[in-house]
């Protein structure tokens, strides 16, 4: 790893406590029907995410370009890549990591889908992404999100595929990796000591309330991870500014999910 990449990890991992929380902003296509829900304005969800002090937020590229001048500076930047459906519907990368340099980002991520006929051409997303970027000593986060196509293909988070998620992760080379929790703490734990690269949670599975989000976050992150990127439980919560409060208090002060809530006033 060279001193460029160490230098830009670093600012996503700036905070003392040694975790991320991340905000995640970068829905696009996957999201549905753009006229309800936590994204539906998409500049108030960005502001609303900001205003809770997150280390780092994922945009899509155009997104980034229109909105993120106005937060230059408070957080760092993630160029999102990756841009398909779960039934592969839609599947293209929509960034490069040259992209990622000209609008000043931090890291790019790329999410991809694994398991049915296409896996290996997201795979290929992942390592010619991971060769581009070498150039530019641009970090790569991957975003693997395991389906299950005996149910139409719908995002699964169990112990052997997230281990799977992960394997894909790091044997392509991506400096951090980013998968579901799977609700099963020893597991995760197993997954999390033979991954040789930083594991952040995805906010999701959605979860009912604010404080199941917290839940998983926090036993997540006493199996090992090193924080979390939030989209759905941040913004599809109520008062995302609050969440995001209660989400850092549990990743960067230790706090339990429930004292998170109180403090955050959630």
């Amino acid at each position: 790893m060279g001193l460029g990449t160490k230098i830009r990890l670093s600012r996503l991992f700036s905070n003392a406590s040694g975790n991320l929380f991340g905000g995640a902003v970068d829905h696009f296509v996957g999201y549905g029907n753009v006229r309800e829900g936590g994204l539906a304005d998409l500049p108030g969800a960005l502001s609303r995410v900001m205003a809770g002090g997150p280390d780092y937020v994922s945009i899509q590229p155009g997104a980034a370009r229109h909105l993120w001048s106005d937060y230059a500076g408070k957080a760092a930047l993630v160029i999102q890549a990756g841009c398909f459906t779960a039934d592969d519907r839609i599947r293209q990368l929509i960034a490069t990591p040259e992209d990622a340099v000209r609008y000043g980002a931090d890291a790019l991520a790329v999410a991809i889908p694994v398991r049915g006929n296409t896996e290996g051409e997201y795979i290929r997303w992942l390592t010619d992404t991971v060769n581009a970027a070498a150039r530019f000593e641009m970090p790569v986060i991957a975003h693997v999100y395991p389906r299950d196509f005996s149910d139409g293909g719908k995002i699964v988070f169990t112990p052997d595929e997230i281990a799977y998620a992960v394997r894909i992760g790091y044997e392509t080379g991506v400096d951090v990796v980013k998968v579901g929790y799977t609700g099963d703490f020893d597991s995760f734990r197993e997954t999390v000591a033979t991954c040789p690269i930083p594991i952040v949670i995805a906010g999701g599975p959605k979860t009912e309330t604010l404080l199941g989000a917290l839940q998983q976050t926090s036993d997540a992150l006493r199996a090992g991870a090193r924080g979390a990127v939030v989209g759905r439980n941040l913004w599809g919560h109520g008062d995302t500014t609050k969440a995001a409060r209660a989400f850092k208090l549990v990743i960067h002060d230790g706090l339990a999910p429930e004292e998170a809530l109180a403090a955050a006033g959630a």
